[in-house]
């Protein structure tokens, strides 16, 4: 669609509007995801049959049927930001998009009151029996209090286990036993045109459900909140409006093929379009969310682009699909495997790429220190090549909470914490040294090794945690750095975009 940046991405969860203090305020929808396991009995739907012998449905209750008891209702709630506010919400974001689920906006100068809180509504899926949960991350990521409502009317608090805002998934977790829960389908044998059935809660209509047809995969609306977002949703048909985020979207076997997060619309409601995470990337973020509490993102390393007709005949490639490499980072995976600029990805591990969006998806199915193949074209030659992935700091070890800050990557360094003999002899009281650099925004900036950073933002820093807790404080705004060489007496200030 080339004009879907015209219109305004919502995510599909906000609910209904609610009065505070006399204010109105937007509600957050929150989703969660249950998986199914065992075998499903299959029943015959009701169907028709075309001209063409072609058998069309005609009844959705079997997958309705189904899922019904594995989607819940989610309400959230947290103390709202002490930032500037506007009580009626809207917060304008670049290229035309409004992001819905921050509901105070800059546009005032007014302080948030402290006893206020913002509260929203969304839809879950039930992935286990013991209560395992998976919902948008812009759901219940940031909650303090989370309560989950069943298809059977039960109530629970919900613990957040993790998430992830780069795939906008969240892991959460009640206390209950022998609960029903969705067996997850695979997500890449998904065709377009084929039937999908959705089911959540919009406007707070508990156990609502649409049907309509896939309309396309691997689509990229530039919506996720992160730094590096992995985004290749399944396009839509079937109706979906607030509330509605974080629901199932299932095959008709009642099989889940991905979460509903976000819908493309000039007004916040359905105009048309809605779109899911694809099953397989949920299974795999729910995965490390359950293991390790933080997803283990792998990167390739690469700076990359679509080829289309019009790229491939300026650049003389000879093939008008795949993923061009337009610069290979040091140190990072593709340069282990030999890629080059100017070659086109065109598979991973067999799998066809047929644009950026899915070549980060497919990277983003593993962890640091997997093993891939990709498979490409240097000078209209065919090549394959084994790339062991690494992480967003440059080697394959485990990600904790404690590095995965995305803003603390881009910066492109390792830090480390000084002694206080050192600290004495530079006469500081606080720091942290630039070790070793890599790519990123302090090399840009003309910082070298060895750099001792004092403050960030007019905050001290004396360890590379603090550095990470402003930076993931920060918002994308600009940062200011203060620090000084060893030998030098006088301070250095560096401003930074993010």
């Amino acid at each position: 669609m080339k004009n879907l940046k015209l219109y305004v991405i919502a995510a599909a969860l906000l609910g209904s509007t609610l009065t505070l203090a006399g204010y109105k305020f937007l509600e957050k929808d929150q989703v969660q995801i249950h998986q199914t396991g065992g075998g499903v009995e299959r029943t015959r739907l009701t169907s028709l049959s075309s001209n063409s012998g072609t058998t069309l449905p005609t009844d959705f209750t079997y997958p309705a049927e189904q899922t019904l008891p594995k989607v819940v209702h989610i309400k959230v709630s947290q103390k709202m930001k002490n930032q500037a506010f506007n009580p009626f919400g809207g917060q304008q974001l670049p290229d035309g998009f409004e992001q819905f689920f921050q509901p105070f906006s800059n546009r005032r100068g007014d302080k948030a009151p402290e006893s206020l809180r913002e509260e929203g509504s969304g839809s879950g899926v039930i992935i286990s029996p013991d209560g395992y949960i998976v919902t948008n991350n812009h759901v219940a990521g940031d909650a303090d209090e989370i309560e989950v409502s069943l298809y059977d009317k039960r109530t629970f608090k919900a613990k957040l286990i993790g998430k992830d805002p780069s795939t906008d998934l969240a892991l959460i977790k009640i206390e209950a036993k022998d609960l029903p829960f969705i067996q997850l389908a695979n997500s890449d044998e998904l065709r377009v045109g084929q039937w999908v059935v959705a089911v959540g809660n919009p406007f707070n209509l508990e156990s609502t459900v649409t049907a309509g047809i896939v309309s396309a995969k691997g689509r990229n609306i530039n919506i996720n909140a992160d730094k590096a977002p992995i985004e290749a949703f399944i396009q839509t048909d079937a109706a979906v409006n607030p509330g509605n985020s974080g629901g199932a979207l299932v095959n008709l076997n009642g099989e889940l093929v991905g979460i509903n997060s976000a819908i493309a619309s000039p007004t916040g409601s359905f105009a048309g379009y809605s779109f899911a995470v694809p099953s397989n990337l949920v299974d795999k973020v729910v995965a490390d969310l359950r293991k390790f509490g933080v997803a283990q993102r792998a990167f390739l390393g690469a700076k990359i682009r679509t080829v289309d007709g019009t790229f491939a005949q300026e650049k003389e490639i000879g093939v008008n699909q795949g993923v061009w490499v337009d610069e290979v980072n040091d140190n990072s995976a593709a340069e282990s495997a030999g890629l080059e600029k100017g070659d086109v990805i065109t598979a991973i591990n067999g799998m066809e790429v047929k644009e950026s969006s899915a070549l980060i998806e497919q990277i983003g199915r593993h962890r640091p220190g997997d093993k891939v193949t990709l498979t490409y074209l240097r000078n209209g030659k065919e090549r394959s090549a084994e790339a062991i992935l690494k992480n967003a700091s440059g080697n394959t070890d485990e990600v904790t909470q404690e590095t995965t800050s995305i803003g603390l990557a881009t910066l492109g360094a390792d830090f480390k914490a000084l002694s206080n003999d050192d600290l004495d002899r530079m006469h500081l009281s606080h720091g942290v040294q630039v070790e070793k650099l890599r790519d990123g925004k302090l090399k840009k900036a003309g910082v070298r090794d060895g750099f001792v950073i004092t403050r960030l933002n007019n905050q001290p820093v004396s360890s590379e945690d603090d550095i990470a807790r402003i930076l993931d404080e920060n918002d994308g705004n600009g940062l200011l750095i203060e620090g000084k060489y060893k030998g030098e007496n006088r301070m250095t200030y560096l401003g930074l975009g993010l």
